[in-house]
């Protein structure tokens, strides 16, 4: 998983980037994007697409990503700006922030010179060479280590939340789309980290 980090290496960058988001889906809370740079790349720590890893196993691996990398960001859309400008661009504006934050000295302090980025989309708004990477979190390892990074932070909201407002089960669902959930939006109707902009017909489990 480590081919693109190499290429982008033997192309004359130092601070590989791999970035990617969470939380597109859900019909409440924010889209959260992490970006990460690795000094060196770990050879066996487990990293993979955090889809694929149970919520346990992602926050055991969270702790060696933030041990072993050289930098880590996180930016966030809230809800009310997801309504304003939609979905897509919210979460390239969190992944855009979660990369400007990796020079401040509190995440690492590394400045990026090459962005790995998951899916089509370029962070067109920065000035920094780019390449997006369709499936980019089961083909690079820096990309597989922020999303990651971005569900851990994204679930420990939602868990956040539950406890303000618990009639949800954000604490199960993490705002998805579950049955469960759009009977609860049917009986007591959206919160206020409910995107409004969102359809929340009957979707199912």
């Amino acid at each position: 998983m480590d081919s693109f980090e190499r290429e982008a290496c033997r192309m004359g960058y130092r601070s590989v980037a791999g970035v990617d988001e969470a939380g597109r889906g859900p019909l409440a809370g924010p889209v959260v994007a992490a970006a990460v740079i690795f000094p060196v790349l770990p050879l066996q720590c487990g990293i993979k697409d955090s889809k694929k890893l149970s919520p346990r196993k992602r926050e055991a691996l969270v702790l060696d990503i933030y041990r072993s990398a050289s930098s880590v960001g996180v930016g966030i859309a809230w809800p009310d700006e997801i309504d304003g400008i939609n979905i897509l661009r919210a979460s390239l504006k969190a992944m855009e922030r979660a990369v400007c934050s990796l020079s401040r000295p509190s995440c690492g302090g590394v400045k990026p010179d090459f962005l790995l980025i998951d899916g089509p989309h370029r962070i067109v708004a920065l000035d920094i060479a780019q390449r997006p990477i369709v499936s980019g979190d089961t083909l690079s390892i820096s990309v597989a280590a922020a999303s990651i990074v971005a569900k851990t932070a994204r679930d420990s909201i939602m868990r956040a939340y539950h406890s303000i407002m618990p009639g949800y089960n954000f604490l199960g669902n993490k705002g998805y789309p579950t049955g469960e959930h759009v009977s609860a939006l049917e009986t007591i109707g959206p919160s206020a980290i409910h995107r409004r902009s969102f359809s929340y017909g009957r979707k199912g489990s």
